[in-house]
């Protein structure tokens, strides 16, 4: 869908586009197979000295501050449904006595889902914030992802009944998602990946909502906080997490 903006006089932060009208152009991942998908070349043809495509801050979005922190995300660009969503997933493990690892792997399991990207967001999520903790932290991110499909029994883990409302009751996963979720299970850190599974919220329950300043202890023993804020340091991800800043940029 083609979307418009128009300069809010109340965006704290100036851009090079002030007092012109933006255009928006949603990008294919968010129309492709449905009936939203926008007239590029319409969108184009509307170009005129008093209109641009979409670059920089959107004053629609909350301003990030320059040097952006995960909290910052987490508040700024994420939806009230993701927010919560791990927020309760980590103070769920935290209430349990789990490790601080597995706190953080929930805390971090869906994160690419908040601004960025549903599909694969097991391994999205894992790519995005490798660079700012442990190794295990990273691999349970990722291999959460094909292990929820997979009961565990002894790990006191069955397949979310959710899944059949989302998915079909005849839904089998693929095939790449079964092998990762077989080879997971010989690894040394499948319990911290399956333990991910275990407290994560798998519909809209009714849990109350999280102060930040539970897990902000947690975070910051085990969250790299880059010096020059998350987008901006040079990590192998740090064009992901400008994308969640800037995500209508026309390029």
């Amino acid at each position: 869908m083609n979307q418009q903006t128009s300069e809010n006089p109340q965006h704290a932060r100036a851009t090079p586009q002030k007092g012109r009208e933006r255009l928006i152009l949603t990008p294919p991942v968010g129309w492709l197979g449905t009936d939203n998908e926008p007239d590029e070349m319409a969108l184009i043809k509307r170009l005129n000295p008093k209109t641009v495509m979409m670059m920089g801050d959107n004053p629609a979005l909350p301003p990030m501050p320059d040097k952006p922190t995960l909290r910052d995300f987490v508040e700024l660009r994420f939806g009230p449904v993701t927010r919560r969503h791990l927020t309760v997933s980590a103070k769920r493990a935290l209430d349990e006595g789990q490790s601080e690892t597995v706190v953080m792997a929930c805390l971090l399991h869906d994160i690419s889902n908040g601004a960025l990207i549903r599909c694969d967001h097991g391994y999205w999520s894992a790519q995005l914030v490798s660079p700012y903790v442990s190794e295990e932290v990273a691999w349970a991110v990722q291999h959460h992802q094909a292990l929820r499909y997979f009961p565990d029994p002894d790990a006191g883990y069955a397949y979310p009944a959710s899944y059949d409302m989302f998915f079909g009751p005849d839904f089998v996963p693929p095939e790449y998602l079964r092998r990762d979720a077989e080879a997971a299970k010989a690894h040394q850190w499948y319990k911290t990946a399956r333990a991910v599974t275990l407290f994560d919220t798998y519909f809209f329950d009714d849990f109350a909502e999280v102060d930040w300043a539970d897990l902000a202890g947690v975070v910051e023993r085990n969250f790299r906080q880059p010096a020059e804020g998350l987008g901006f340091d040079g990590s192998p991800s740090a064009h992901m997490w400008r994308t969640m800043i800037w995500p209508n940029n026309f390029l």
